[in-house]
């Protein structure tokens, strides 16, 4: 019954900003990493960012400089602030969270419903 709910995709020129949100609920004990992936059209999804429990980042060669993970643990909120954007940033974005459910042993992989970023040029 776990849900995460994305919020804050849109169309933007190229170089503006967008911020991302995704909010984890349900029977939730725990909740490790968190992170963004996105998929254009007829291209495989891919990793944007991730961001371990205790706040440490990655993210794709792609966007390093111009991406920013971060989260909330209190709210299990993980946001995307994504600035100076390209029309190739152009995808749906998914938002992910490795956590473990009260009551279970391992530690599973969650997604949201994926939320359309476009960038015109």
């Amino acid at each position: 019954q776990v849900q995460l709910v994305e919020s804050g995709g849109g169309l933007v020129q190229a170089g503006g900003s967008l911020r991302l949100s995704c909010a984890a609920s349900g029977r939730i004990f725990n909740i490790n990493h968190m992170g963004w992936y996105h998929q254009a059209p007829g291209k495989q999804r891919e990793l944007v960012a991730v961001i371990s429990s205790g706040g440490s980042t990655n993210y794709a060669d792609s966007v390093k400089g111009r991406f920013t993970i971060s989260r909330d643990n209190a709210k299990n909120t993980v946001y995307l602030q994504m600035n100076s954007l390209k029309p190739e940033d152009t995808a749906v974005y998914y938002c992910n969270a490795n956590l473990i459910a009260p009551g279970e042993r391992v530690w599973r992989d969650y997604w949201g419903q994926g939320t359309q970023v476009t960038v015109s040029s």
